[in-house]
């Protein structure tokens, strides 16, 4: 049982503060990497955190658990948190989420779908991100993509 877990144990389905971790992985046609989530929308590689870790390790463990990437060259873009992040879950579980949004400009290996996860990795460019695309994990791109547009 993961901490998670252990705290619905406790607390039921009250308000949980949580934080997490986010990756933006392009490709080299600067596409963006999703995962097909179990629930049937779209969403950025990522997870919560495991007692004791950073933000760092996070996005590191579950992109490799979510798709077999090794993530290098970590870079911080953003941290999201507020009331637009507060969230009910279909069980009924409310959450509170802090966010570390992460870009990628290296990773390696070969990518694999683990199936416990979600149901495919697909990249996208820009103009073909899917309309299921949950809102929060648009508001990660958007934010990327203007960031990106700055740069420039």
């Amino acid at each position: 049982m993961g901490y998670v877990e252990e705290m619905r144990a406790l607390v039921g389905h009250r308000l949980l503060l949580l934080a997490g971790a986010n990756v933006i992985i392009t490709d080299d046609q600067q596409r963006i990497l999703l995962q097909l989530r179990r629930d049937g929308g779209w969403g950025l590689p990522g997870g919560l955190l495991e007692p004791g870790e950073s933000f760092e390790e996070t996005a590191i463990r579950e992109v490799k658990e979510e798709t077999n990437l090794d993530v290098h060259d970590l870079t911080l873009l953003g941290t999201f948190s507020g009331s637009d992040y507060t969230f009910t879950l279909e069980n009924k579980d409310r959450i509170n989420v802090i966010t570390a949004l992460f870009e990628v400009t290296s990773w390696s290996g070969r990518m694999i779908n683990d199936p416990t996860e979600g149901l495919a990795l697909t990249f996208f460019a820009e103009s073909e991100i899917p309309a299921e695309t949950k809102d929060e994990y648009r508001d990660y791109i958007n934010y990327y993509l203007a960031q990106r547009v700055a740069k420039k």
